[in-house]
């Protein structure tokens, strides 16, 4: 591996010329600066972060772990949080759970041992356990799109209980009386607020809710749960589905039984993903604005690692909004 004592030999300077060349340009001037670079260039070197941050006492790579990278819900938060830590003068490093409790305390394992500069997390498991045992490390961390009530620390996150409701409230005021939920993992704490926002609004009305269990919240299961929900009887006329992936896949379900969408069965979605508005019939969707979660989140975490001020924590709740789209529309009354 090429050192810095290589490229100084090389370019006949001394090590700390190179050093000021690699980090502190404004100090050489411009022709040794050029034939250190050149050195540098014809060599390939690349200077040893990790030493430097060593030295340092401080990373320069923040982490963001989240649920499931394979929905666009999360991709669009990780492009927020980039944004902030580049601006930062940071770097990201995104890590996928998988929706899985042993690959997030693997990946936890990890990201203590390779002494980060603090963590963006997106929770499987809300217990607080293995949290708790993480936080002994002493690396800061926030809470990305969950608030865990059991363990100290920042979080940004979405009333996903007014999402539910918004949800539900506009199945019920388009006419809709027997109407199904398609849930993900009832370990994670969104899919629980999302179906307890649901009832709160159907148990003062007459409407029946009848609720799917999914694996996971992918197209997969949503397809699984639509063919379920073609074998019910009384069928419901509209489905709420706990994310846009769930969604997607109920109407290709349904798409393929020739069940017509909204005219025979309405379905809502949640995250408001930009397949949501894309798809063959637009889906209404229950919208998080995700790069802000994420842009807030990273802005969090870096103000607790500036060592500025003293650690304040804070918890920040966005309000979900409903956007409406041709896959609902008010039934008519007989």
């Amino acid at each position: 591996m090429v050192g810095i004592k290589d490229v100084a030999r090389a370019a006949g300077v001394s090590i700390g010329t190179v050093s000021n060349v690699v980090n502190r340009p404004q100090l050489v001037s411009e022709e040794t600066r050029r034939r250190v670079q050149a050195a540098i260039d014809e060599l390939g070197y690349v200077r040893d972060e990790s030493a430097r941050q060593l030295r340092a006492g401080r990373s320069r790579i923040m982490a963001l772990l989240v649920l499931d990278l394979a929905n666009p819900f999360f991709v669009d938060i990780a492009r927020g949080a980039e944004q902030a830590a580049h601006e930062a003068g940071l770097n990201v490093i995104t890590c996928n759970s998988g929706q899985r409790v042993d690959l997030e305390s693997s990946y936890l394992s990890m990201l203590a041992e390779q002494r980060v500069r603090g963590v963006l997390l997106s929770p499987v498991d809300t217990t607080g356990e293995r949290l708790r045992s993480f936080a002994r490390n002493g690396i800061p961390y926030v809470f990305v799109d969950r608030t865990v009530p059991e363990v100290q620390g920042s979080s940004v996150a979405v009333d996903d209980v007014a999402g539910g409701a918004l949800a539900a409230r506009h199945l019920v005021e388009t006419g809709h009386r027997e109407i199904a939920m398609v849930n993900g993992p009832t370990l994670l704490a969104q899919c629980r607020d999302r179906e307890a926002g649901t009832r709160s609004v159907l148990q003062d009305t007459d409407a029946h809710l009848t609720v799917l269990d999914a694996p996971a919240l992918d197209v997969a299961s949503g397809r699984d749960a639509g063919a379920r929900l073609l074998g019910l009887s009384p069928r419901p006329t509209a489905v709420f589905c706990a994310n846009d992936l769930l969604a997607l896949g109920l109407l290709q379900a349904m798409v393929a039984a020739g069940v017509r969408v909204p005219d025979e069965i309405a379905i809502v979605g949640y995250d408001d993903i930009e397949f949501a508005g894309a798809a063959a019939v637009p889906l209404t969707s229950v919208r998080q604005p995700a790069r802000r979660i994420g842009r807030t989140a990273a802005e969090l975490l870096i103000d607790e690692t500036s060592g500025e001020a003293p650690v304040q924590h804070r918890r920040l709740v966005f309000q979900p909004e409903l956007v409406v789209r041709d896959s609902t529309r008010a039934i008519p009354q007989k």
